[in-house]
């Protein structure tokens, strides 16, 4: 082509053509297809040169304070994103030509300064179904204000504001809402709300101020999240024929001293109770009348003393319908017993954990557990005694985890583990357990035994003894039992060097800290990938650690001196973690540390070493220590020998001195200083 073809073609693409330089904010923002990402900048203004049909614009964290009128030129948008710019105003021609937005962030500013305008800014957007305000510092009042209009809001986010009181006029435009999120403000109450929002499925109150849920008649919610207030009472209404939507209710962390008056027709799945005070009081209710106590409690609408409730204190029959619950959640609480027929009413129940609770016996029979139980947690009680028949545990075929751990128990009924064909995790940590031998064992389920029996229960994986006051474990203890977990940590004085061999080669994870066992051989347990041999007094590591396989290794509290550099070194090539801390290591002896620089070595910077006068030293500022190369004795050994000879020589020199010093004449003497007086 002739330069005069040339000519018009570059002086077309000089006219389109921007160079970058011109923009230089061009580089805060990266296009992916339709979506802009301009997050992290210093942008104080939204950008005007981006694509037209972009769909997706991100500008969070920057520093936009306002959004003047006709900011977004991109009519096909429809996810914008604002959140942490200081954003104080919206004009209200703002989204004049965004009329697609169904999504806008907006936490993390400052909207509260003028909410007014901002919300006719808001009005103009006809599709949005997606709000965050969150993080705003909006009370009540300013919230509503904003809200005004948005009817076809579906998900909103109010958290981490200052709502405090909200009543039937807070959302009653919002009749398309879905999901509300609420959480972390400081409401105390929520007076008719949510009576406008009929289509409101997801409510979340945590962390709030609420004393209480009465009258709750939410039918069509399927989660309510209000743990962490201060609740003392949830009580729904009883009248209603209509089934109750929900399915998840968390009312944990609150003061709960009574189960909650739940719906009396649901589909209620997870219940989460814990960290409350509940307790039953069924053996108050005969004797209620003779003592005086109260038998209702009355609860009124102080607004507009409509809508009286009245509740039977002592009636278990208004826990209402838990037919359909799966997971039962009453962690620390005050409960000491269960009605009788309460777990019968839960068929489906999945999962129960009652852990720090002050349950003293457990009769499984009478309970009569759901069949389909397969988690049941009765950890950290004041349970003595396990009752049940062989026909109860073969109901609980499916029972595959089971944690007894810190209870007093010391009686058990004989062959109870080997009637639970699916169990696969057991914790008796901390109780008066002792391991049957061969002859104690009982396969009658018709007495109570004091030793404990697992043998052949081919679906045992994990197994945890922590603290039982063991002191032999039988060559046999194990066997049949293919585990992977087995902690035996805290059994002081524990004898296990006989069962080692007979311990299940598919075992990965050992505990045996703190129960001053030596000289351990591990050489059989290829498998194993954890152990645990802290606080055990060992001097000298064990040589068949350098044959497993480990990835982590816990040595702490030991009396090693040091390692040797080949079983170091063949370690470091495994191992993931290690833990070293609590030994006595030489300082002039450290060398072999070096092999575990890419291994994680916990609490490294506490990691210390003894020299030879016994002072400790951290290894981290071993530069300021001296050590000889050969024989690794410090050179303090040689300053210490090097400074009384020293000593010595200077006091023979001036004795010497002394000795051999001429004697001044007498006269020169008297000359010198003996002077007549002027007197």
């Amino acid at each position: 082509m002739p330069a005069s073809g040339l000519a018009p073609v570059l002086l077309g693409f000089l006219l389109t053509w921007t160079p970058a330089w011109s923009h230089p904010q061009h580089s805060q923002c990266r296009l992916v297809q339709r979506s802009a990402n301009c997050n992290n900048g210093t942008l104080t203004s939204v950008p005007a040169w981006l694509p037209g049909n972009i769909k997706e614009l991100q500008l969070n964290y920057n520093r936009i304070q306002t959004l003047q009128d006709n900011s977004f030129s991109y009519p096909s948008l429809i996810s914008l994103s604002l959140a942490c710019n200081h954003l104080e105003k919206l004009q209200s021609n703002t989204f004049r030509d965004s009329k697609l937005i169904e999504s806008l962030n907006l936490a993390s500013n400052n909207l509260y300064m003028s909410y007014q305008e901002s919300s006719d800014a808001l009005k103009t957007v006809p599709r949005l179904r997606l709000l965050d305000l969150s993080e705003n510092l909006l009370d009540e009042d300013m919230a509503a204000t904003l809200l005004q209009n948005l009817t076809s809001l579906e998900y909103l986010n109010l958290s981490g504001n200052l709502l405090m009181r909200l009543d039937e006029s807070s959302f009653r435009d919002l009749h398309q809402l879905k999901e509300l999120d609420l959480q972390r403000n400081i409401m105390f109450e929520i007076e008719r709300a949510f009576d406008g929002t009929l289509q409101l499925q997801r409510l979340n109150l945590a962390f709030n101020s609420l004393p209480c849920l009465y009258d709750f008649h939410l039918t069509q919610l399927v989660v309510l999240n209000a743990s962490y207030n201060a609740i003392e009472w949830f009580i729904s209404r009883q009248d209603l024929n209509t089934t109750f939507q929900l399915e998840t209710l968390d009312l944990s962390h609150n003061n709960l001293f009574f189960f909650p008056f739940l719906p009396s027709r649901s589909h209620l799945r997870n219940l989460y109770l814990s960290h409350n005070g509940i307790r039953f009081y069924n053996y108050l209710a005969a004797n209620a009348t003779a003592t005086n106590l109260t038998t209702t409690v009355d609860f009124y609408n102080v607004n507009e003393h409509t809508d009286n409730i009245t509740v039977q204190l002592w009636d278990e029959s208004l826990h209402g319908d838990v037919a359909s619950v799966e997971t039962l959640d009453l962690k620390g609480n005050q409960v000491d017993y269960f009605p009788q027929g309460f777990l019968q009413k839960m068929p489906a129940l999945h999962r129960l954990h009652v852990r720090t609770n002050c349950l003293e016996t457990l009769n499984l029979t009478l309970e009569q557990i759901s069949s389909s139980l397969y988690e049941l947690d009765i950890s950290n009680n004041r349970l003595n005694q396990l009752h049940a028949d062989e026909a109860t545990l073969s109901s609980l075929g499916n029972l595959t985890y089971l944690n007894l751990s810190l209870n007093h128990l010391r009686w058990w009924p004989a062959a109870f583990f080997s009637h639970l064909p699916s169990l696969r995790s057991v914790d008796l940590s901390f109780n008066g357990v002792d391991i049957c031998l061969p002859e104690e064992a009982n396969v009658s389920m018709d007495t109570l035994s004091t030793c404990v029996d697992w043998t052949d229960v081919a679906s045992l994986r994990q197994l945890y003894l922590r603290g039982c006051d063991l002191k032999v474990v039988p060559s046999s203890a194990f066997s049949g039992i293919p585990l992977t977990h087995l902690e035996m940590s805290d059994n002081p004085g524990l004898v296990v060097q006989e069962s080692m061999q007979s311990l299940p080669r598919t075992l990965q994870h050992l505990g045996l800290g703190n129960t001053h066992t030596r000289d351990l051989d591990f050489s059989g347990l290829k498998s194993l990938t954890f152990l645990n041999i802290s606080s055990n007094a060992i001097a000298h590591l064990p040589p068949s650690l350098v044959d497993l396989d480990l990835k982590v290794l816990d040595l702490r509290d030991n009396r090693l001196s040091a390692l040797p550099s080949d079983q170091a070194n063949a370690l470091a090539t495994k191992l993931q973690m290690i833990f070293l801390t609590g030994n006595p290591f030489n300082c002039c002896q450290i060398e072999w540390l070096e092999a575990f620089e890419p291994v994680s070595l916990v609490g490294r910077s506490e990691l210390e070493c003894v020299d030879h006068f016994l002072w400790t030293h951290r290894v981290d500022r071993l530069d300021l220590f001296m050590c000889s190369e050969e024989g690794g004795e410090s050179i303090f050994w040689y300053i210490l020998l090097f400074v009384p000879i020293c000593l010595s020589f200077v006091g023979i020199l001036l004795i010497v001195l002394q000795t051999f010093r001429p004697k001044m004449p007498q006269d020169a003497i008297k000359k010198k200083w003996l002077k007549p007086a002027s007197y």
